[in-house]
């Protein structure tokens, strides 16, 4: 595998959205290749208002809840996780209504710029086309049987690689199109670090 990057849900990955969205700086033009992540944690004294708010809020983006689950712990006081996959440009959008929603008690953001990797797959995945279609033109001259053998496994072995870069893309895709928002959301008898009225 390239990089470690997992294959799940690659398939599943909404089509490309990559022209909608703003090319930041990167080389010979190319659209900059960010991945966005937030961890929320939210409060709330209306659970079963702001429970269905949060999935609510991800579809109304053109997003959708990727999983979540919810519970109690004993206390009578409930509590929700959600993994939220939002379009990149709605991202900020998301994180501000759900602190208007909710009561935030803390939030981390990362940006993570996969530009060179996911060029240099992409490279190497044209290097193997190109390979692909030299071998073809090859096979129809072939006349032999052993170089018939031979050219049909160096085919098979290019198309299995083309298969495993062109995976690695759709997953890039997947993560940079499409934003990962995790929340933790808690039911409780008053918001922490609020001033109460006086």
């Amino acid at each position: 595998s390239h990089g470690g990057i997992a294959m799940d849900d690659a398939e599943t990955a909404p089509e490309s959205i990559q022209e909608a969205l703003p090319a930041g700086p990167a080389e010979d033009g190319q659209a900059e290749k960010v991945i966005l992540t937030a961890r929320l944690e939210l409060e709330t004294l209306e659970f079963d208002r702001a429970a269905p708010a949060l999935e609510d809020l991800a579809e109304d983006l053109g997003g959708y809840v990727e999983s979540g689950s919810v519970g109690d712990r004993g206390s009578g006081y409930r509590w929700a996780d959600y993994t939220i996959r939002v379009p990149a440009e709605q991202y900020a959008a998301y994180l501000n209504h759900a602190g208007e929603l909710c009561h935030e008690t803390w939030r981390d953001t990362s940006r993570q710029s996969v530009s060179e990797a996911y060029y240099d797959t992409a490279g190497r995945l044209r290097t193997q086309q190109i390979k692909l279609e030299r071998l073809q033109a090859l096979l129809e001259e072939a006349e032999n049987m052993a170089d018939i053998i031979t050219i049909e496994s160096a085919i098979s072995e290019t198309e299995w690689m083309i298969e495993d870069l062109s995976g690695t893309l759709r997953h890039y895709d997947a993560q940079v199109d499409y934003a990962t928002i995790h929340i933790s959301l808690q039911e409780v008898y008053r918001l922490s670090n609020v001033e109460e009225p006086a």
